[in-house]
This record gives C-alpha cells, structure tokens and sequence, in this order.
C-alpha cells in the first residue's frame, strides 16, 4: 500500500491501525450492541423458524486466523492445523451476524480452553447478560427451560451451553436432536465462511503483529455485520448453501 499512495511504509501502518480503532469505536454500538432480553428473544425466533431449535440464543465457534509467526512467541500461536494464528471465538444469529466476540486468543489454545477464560462465561455465570427467564418448550408441559447456546462436540457441556450426544449408540429422539442441533450451529460456520469472500485480507496470512491483526479483525467483524443488516442481497444463495449442507449432514448421521 505504501507504493500505491507513496507514503512511508510506517505511515501506511498507522493510517490502518486508527482507522480500525475508529471503526471498532464508533460502529460496534450500531452493529453489534450488547444484547437486551427482547434481543434474545428475536434471535431465539429466528433459529426456532429456520433451525426449529428452541430456546437458542446464537451458535458458538472458533475460527483460526493465519498470522505470521510472531517474534519470540514460541509455539502459542502454532494450532493443531499446523500454522501460526489468531482465534476467532464467536457468537452468531439466525441472520449470519455476530452477537458477541473474543479475539486474539493463542491459536495453540482450544476452543473450550478459550470460551471457559473469556468474558461471555463470566457474564453468563453472573447473569449479567440479560437473558429471558427459562420457559417452557414449545408444545410441552413440562418445566421451563433455560436458554442456551448450541456448539460442537469442542465445549463443554453446561446451563447455557449445549453440544450433542456422542455419536454412538443413538437412538432417534437423539438422533433428531443432534441433527436439530446441527442445523443450528451451521449458521456460525456460515458466518465465518462468508468472512473470506468480502475481506480478502483473510485469504493470506495477516502480515501483522497479533496486536494489530486484532484490531482488523475486529473491523472487519463490524463491517460484516454493517453489510448483513444494509445488504441482503446474497441471502438466497446463503440459505441455499446451509439448506445443502444439513441435509447431506442429516444422511451421514442416519
């Protein structure tokens, strides 16, 4: 970039550096606010008539962001796909945007390892962020339920967190549970992939410090959330995709 505006390579660095803090500053109120309870409320609407998964306040992943090995680091940022990275923890709705974020753990760290240290489990221990009161399932009489994130065999299981039955010795009501589940949690892998497709700074190693390569990510997290809101566009062909994956996940399950 310094070779197409000439300007000094360390110019170039600091220009992209505040613009990210500026975009992370006075966008993520806009795009990416603290849920309330009747945001909880939407979102678990949302995955209850796309997933028909009740009581689902987001689905919860790790993505690994290439970096290139920082200096001194050691083998932190070095993950079991055998390259250097930063994580990604995310918490996404029904609409592919992302509800709340933890950026810049060790890419050697899991990502159970990484959602137990971060803030969102202090918060949701504390009951600090406002989560509707347990109610009952949709056409059962049973006792109230709470509302839960779902994630993948990677967490652990917990009040707020749900992830399926080990895969042996199923039998259907698991079997549709995990699939139900499944369906779900797809939305945050859809949410990382279409990250890639309109910030091409994620197709290569980030040629940055961790500390920098967060802010961008964080920027580029709020842009994308900016750009589902504004422009749906790309929807049909979003759920298109998901729809196509589930369903061949549904025939390896069976």
């Amino acid at each position: 970039m310094h070779f197409e505006f000439l300007l000094g390579i360390s110019t170039i660095s600091g220009i992209v550096c505040h613009a990210c803090k500026v975009i992370w500053q006075h966008l993520r109120e806009a795009v990416m606010p603290t849920p309330k309870a009747e945001d909880w409320l939407r979102i678990t609407e949302g995955f209850y008539q796309s997933a028909q998964f009740p009581n689902c306040i987001g689905a919860l992943d790790g993505k690994h962001i290439r970096v290139n090995k920082p200096a001194h680091s050691g083998s932190r940022y070095f993950n079991y796909k055998h390259y250097f990275s930063v994580v990604l923890m995310a918490l996404a709705d029904s609409n592919y945007r992302f509800v709340i974020v933890d950026i810049g753990a060790y890419g050697s760290s899991s990502d159970s390892r990484i959602f137990s240290a971060s803030r969102m489990v202090d918060r949701l221990r504390d009951n600090q962020l406002a989560l509707p009161e347990p109610r009952r399932l949709p056409g059962s009489a049973g006792l109230p339920s709470p509302f839960v994130i779902v994630a993948d065999e990677g967490f652990a299981l917990s009040p707020h967190v749900m992830r399926p039955f080990p895969r042996r010795n199923l039998d259907d009501r698991k079997r549709v549970f995990n699939y139900r589940l499944t369906c779900a949690r797809r939305y945050v892998e859809c949410a990382f992939g279409i990250l890639p497709t309109k910030w091409r700074v994620f197709l290569s190693s980030i040629q940055m410090n961790p500390d920098n390569a967060t802010l961008v990510i964080q920027a580029c997290v709020l842009l994308h959330n900016f750009t589902r809101i504004n422009d749906a566009s790309s929807d049909a062909d979003i759920d298109q995709n998901i729809t196509s994956s589930v369903i061949f996940d549904q025939s390896r399950t069976g």
